[in-house]
């Protein structure tokens, strides 16, 4: 239904475009590439908001989503290559780990848990880069690591001060925590170390 109504409104604007614009066939293309992936995009975030209207943890919602754009924009991680698979693990990523987190009395070594294997995990793989985008600069990669790194010891502080904080920061490290993991590149069939590729081209 998403992923239907992303393209309606895709064909919708490129009909547009023909008719008012003189475009050539590689730039609407190029046009609607670009417009279908911020239709799905928009429309992915209303249904994540409204699922998190509906069962009230709206607040949650923005902050792991706050808190995990400014990890991932540090340690980028994957992308799905089809439409529904990238609903399906937003779907579980940002609606259902924070709801079922906040139905549950977590004890305080979960909090130490997921700090640590969040800080191992960024040492480990961070940044994971993708096959549009390989990181091939070394030094931007080891700055990219340094600072994601840096977050996981300040996102800590936090927790540990402001204690409303602590779920959407828990959900946030364990969804970039995996988005970033080799494993998880390998399930969904795609290329980790992107810019090793390219530097052997």
């Amino acid at each position: 239904m998403v992923i239907k109504l992303s393209r309606l409104l895709t064909d919708f604007t490129i009909r547009f475009i023909e008719n008012n614009y003189n475009q050539s066939e590689e730039e609407l293309l190029k046009i609607k590439y670009g417009i279908e992936g911020i239709y799905l995009t928009l429309v992915k975030m209303i249904i994540i908001l409204a699922i998190g209207i509906i069962f009230k943890y709206f607040d949650t919602l923005i902050l792991t989503l706050v808190f995990f754009n400014i990890l991932r924009f540090f340690a980028f991680g994957l992308h799905a290559k089809k439409s529904w698979h990238c609903l399906i693990i937003s779907l579980i990523q940002f609606n259902l780990i924070p709801y079922l987190l906040l139905q549950i009395d977590i004890p305080i070594w979960f909090y130490y848990f997921v700090f640590i294997e969040s800080l191992i995990s960024f040492v480990l793989f961070a940044p994971s880069d993708t096959e549009k985008r390989p990181l091939t600069n070394k030094k931007k990669r080891l700055i990219r690591k340094i600072l994601s790194i840096i977050c996981v010891f300040i996102y800590s502080i936090i927790a540990y001060k402001i204690s409303y904080l602590r779920i959407p920061i828990i959900c946030s490290l364990l969804i970039e925590s995996s988005v970033i993991n080799p494993f998880n590149y390998r399930l969904l069939g795609l290329n980790y170390n992107n810019y090793k590729k390219v530097n052997l081209a």
